[in-house]
């Protein structure tokens, strides 16, 4: 109350003090609306916010499914599973090339368009790029080779094939089972097992090869990453396809896997320890030379396979692997087979324990022939396909 009597209202919001209740009622509106509108302010500030903020979630998730669909495209052409086609289409490709840059006369491309044909509808291969008698050249060298070799064992007999105009790129692991084939096929132990492939297959018959093995149920886990199809795609194999194929034909064989370094500087002794085992157990002695009758050995890493067609030791104990390259071409192997060889032509196999510094090798080892009794069950197995581990 004033003195004289009027009653006081005052604001509840300020310290505002008025005589009429209609005033104040109108003030204290005047403070809502004005408290509603800067809380709508900042609800729509917050509102905006939240919208820029999901629409550059957005852009961001967008931006990663579309790299991640780049990632996965450049690897499907990496691993040959981009549906541009196989080894006809690249072979038929790269001699249209070859014409094109005048390397290649038209004759020469439809002459050699209809054998590839031949081959292809025949599931043979057309022997163009295979090189024979290296390891009987290598036997007769190293008997007459007197400066730093203790000991060699060599493998029997292996041909080498190197990559054509159809799978240069990815052919690799078909190559090295080509030039594990050409062995096994001169083993008799081996010709119950091999007697529907006398001849060596082509790279698109070793496919269906593979896919066969699959139906009959080997490595499911394998067979789904490459949607179990192989045939009429350029698709990297590697040890395990190699391992379920050999298996699905009785041959008996192993997968070791050298997960990791075991020696100084990222290197691998243990494997080459591996390999000497491999190829000395059952030929001890005194031999300098000892042709073995032991099969090659397919070798992986990422990236690239090699065949393993012997071992050296030298004088000094070291040991050196002999590997057949399929990307070394004929006409470099062909060096070998020259009687007046002085071993320079050897560099091109020789790899000692600094040259294999990959992080990871894997090793499909031959040893013998499996009863149907036991191909089954080392089918069941492979629904999980394991290998032995060293270290």
């Amino acid at each position: 109350d004033t003195g004289n009597g009027e009653q006081l209202y005052e604001c509840p919001m300020c310290s505002l003090t008025c005589t009429n209740i209609q005033i104040l009622e109108e003030h204290v509106n005047l403070h809502l609306e004005e408290q509603n509108f800067s809380e709508g302010g900042n609800i729509r500030d917050l509102e905006l916010a939240q919208q820029l903020q999901t629409e550059e979630d957005k852009r961001q998730r967008s931006e990663e499914e579309k790299r991640e669909r780049e990632e996965f495209k450049k690897l499907q052409r990496q691993y040959g599973l981009d549906n541009s086609g196989g080894y006809k289409q690249q072979f038929l490709k790269n001699m249209e090339r070859e014409v094109d840059r005048g390397r290649m006369q038209p004759f020469d491309y439809h002459k050699r368009k209809a054998d590839m044909m031949e081959c292809l509808a025949f599931g043979i291969d057309d022997g163009k790029t295979k090189t024979s008698g290296v390891i009987e050249a290598l036997c007769k060298y190293y008997q007459d080779e007197n400066k730093d070799v203790r000991h060699v064992w060599l493998s029997t007999g292996v041909d080498h094939f190197h990559s054509s105009l159809g799978d240069r790129g990815w052919g690799c692991g078909y190559r090295n089972f080509q030039m594990l084939l050409s062995s096994l096929l001169q083993n008799s132990l081996y010709n119950d097992c091999l007697r529907d492939t006398t001849l060596i297959p082509s790279i698109p018959k070793i496919q269906s090869m593979i896919e066969d093995a699959w139906r009959e149920g080997f490595d499911p886990h394998g067979a789904s990453h490459f949607n179990n199809r192989l045939h009429g795609s350029k698709a990297w194999i590697g040890a395990c396809e190699i391992y379920s194929l050999l298996t699905s034909l009785r041959i008996k064989c192993q997968i070791i896997d050298f997960h990791k370094p075991t020696g100084p500087m990222g290197t691998h002794p243990r494997l080459f320890e591996w390999v000497l085992r491999y190829y000395s157990t059952d030929n001890e002695g005194g031999a300098k030379v000892v042709c073995t009758s032991k099969p090659p050995i397919y070798l992986q890493h990422q990236g690239h396979s090699h065949t393993v067609v012997g071992i050296e030791e030298k004088k000094n104990k070291t040991l050196c692997l002999l590997l057949f390259d399929p990307g070394c071409p004929a006409q470099e192997m062909q060096k070998l087979l020259k009687q007046n060889s002085d071993g320079t032509s050897l560099k091109l196999l020789r790899k000692f324990v600094g040259s294999l510094k990959e992080k990871q090798y894997q090793i499909v080892a031959v040893d013998g022939v499996l009863s149907l009794e036991e191909k089954a069950a080392r089918c069941r197995a492979s629904q999980v396909l394991t290998s032995e581990k060293i270290p």
